[in-house]
């Protein structure tokens, strides 16, 4: 049975779908058709944000990163994506989950290795303090009012 959907319920695939990601030139390249659609911002949530993510062929979900200050959780839907960890690779299907505390120095992403779009949720707490940490490259990201600002190790913008 289809019924109407009124608030707070809402249909996923209305909210609008932002490609890519805000990191600076090359880092962006990995992650250039990523589809995210901030479900949680959609239906008014302040404390934790929740994104329904659409993963292309060949698209990670982000650099290798850990979080000082925040948490963050996936959980497979569709398809198959590969979590690359410190501790090596293990392929996720629907159904699977990943969590990643806050503050452990182990960075993470997620990688489409198949030939099908990969759907999965992420969620994480919006830590005002949080600073994003990537291992593989020279990127550091710190949250500030109206997103994030990019620097090298050494603190110059990027």
């Amino acid at each position: 049975m289809t019924r109407d959907k009124q608030p707070p319920a809402f249909d996923p695939m209305d909210v609008t779908a932002r490609t890519g990601s805000s990191y600076p030139a090359p880092f962006q390249a990995v992650c250039a058709t990523r589809i995210k659609r901030a479900l949680g911002d959609a239906a008014g949530l302040s404390r934790f944000g929740v994104n329904l993510v659409h993963l292309n062929p060949g698209d990670w979900s982000a650099q290798r990163h850990w979080h000082s200050h925040e948490d963050e959780f996936v959980y497979v839907l569709e398809g198959e994506v590969t979590l690359v960890t410190d501790a090596g690779e293990q392929v996720l299907a629907p159904g699977m989950t990943a969590g990643f505390p806050a503050g452990v120095e182990d960075g993470h992403c997620l990688v489409n290795r198949g030939s099908a779009v990969a759907v999965y949720l992420e969620a994480g707490d919006r830590a005002r303090e949080d600073v994003v940490r990537y291992p593989d490259i020279d990127l550091i990201a710190e949250t500030h009012e109206g997103g994030r600002r990019f620097t090298n190790r050494k603190g110059e913008p990027c």
